[in-house]
């Protein structure tokens, strides 16, 4: 079974307007509530695969009960920690351009992140947890650390997402995948990477450190699989992007969901750049025929 974890979720609120105008009243033309979150993101794609997944993290208020219910309405299994706090509603406004307004998120008592930590410890070796994105304030910064701490008691492994000190700190306890692209790479590292060559050298740096796959998304220069000694390159369907957000967790979730489901490295590589290429072509994340649609249209090769 695959277990995706949100710590901080919210409702993705999107509005769109067509001349904004500080100061006055606006009207919108368009507006879309969605679930948000990168391991929500995650747990959608890899129900629409058909992998076996359950989202945990903590939802709260009316606003969680709305994730839920839109999850359960899509079949993704949920068992997430019910909290005192509403879960938060992020703003995405589209005028021509898009701005941001993200929620803070609520505050997590230690009862409710125990309860989290217990759900953790009733897995066992053939489980993967798939953490991602940010961690709530309340929590600490090294709270992964004690979610990674009852992964390896239980036997069960881990993916990562996260950037930063929290990434770095994880290698050491050998995840299963991380998917940095190229920009956070640079910034893992303190460089500038000026060319593909640079991309594999310092890939190849996070292996070392104790990651099993290293996949680095380069945009419409494709992406990197780096696994032991080899490295895999892959190019980018044909398509207008229309969407970036979720497009990395549907990565995440095709690579997952395929060697979950016995599927090869190879074969978890194209599902994984098809899966983020549909979802970059979509209002919302891909559906299974679209991502089944570009899966033809990834061609790799050996890196030599």
């Amino acid at each position: 079974m695959i277990y995706t974890v949100t710590l901080n979720p919210s409702i993705d609120y999107v509005v769109e307007v067509q001349d904004l105008k500080l100061g006055t009243l606006n009207r919108m033309e368009r507006d879309l509530k969605l679930p948000g979150g990168k391991g929500i993101n995650v747990s959608r794609i890899l129900s629409r695969l058909g992998a076996e997944n359950t989202a945990l993290g903590f939802l709260g208020g009316f606003t969680g009960s709305f994730i839920e219910q839109f999850l359960n309405k899509e079949s993704v299994r949920t068992d997430f920690v019910q909290i005192s706090g509403d879960t938060r509603i992020n703003i995405k406004l589209k005028h021509g351009e898009e701005t941001e307004i993200n929620g803070l998120g609520p505050k997590i008592g230690p009862d409710e992140s125990a309860a989290l930590l217990h759900k953790l410890s009733t897995l066992n070796g053939e489980d993967i947890v798939v953490l991602s994105g940010s961690v709530p304030p309340s929590l600490g910064a090294g709270f992964y650390e004690r979610l990674i701490a009852v992964c390896e008691q239980t036997g069960a492994r881990f993916v990562i997402d996260t950037t930063g000190e929290a990434l770095l700190r994880a290698l050491e306890h050998r995840p299963l995948l991380i998917k940095p692209n190229h920009h956070e790479l640079a910034e893992l590292f303190g460089v500038t990477l000026e060319s593909k060559e640079d991309i594999i050298t310092y890939g190849r740096k996070l292996l070392e450190k104790g990651a099993q796959h290293v996949l680095i998304s380069m945009a419409g220069e494709g992406a990197f699989l780096i696994a032991g000694d080899k490295v895999y390159h892959a190019n980018v369907p044909s398509g207008t992007v229309r969407n970036s957000v979720g497009a990395g967790d549907s990565m995440i979730a095709g690579f997952v969901g395929t060697l979950a489901q016995g599927g090869d490295l190879l074969e978890a590589f194209r599902t994984g750049v098809a899966s983020g290429s549909a979802t970059a072509f979509s209002d919302d994340l891909a559906t299974g025929e679209k991502i089944e649609q570009l899966k033809g249209q990834v061609a790799i090769s050996q890196w030599s």
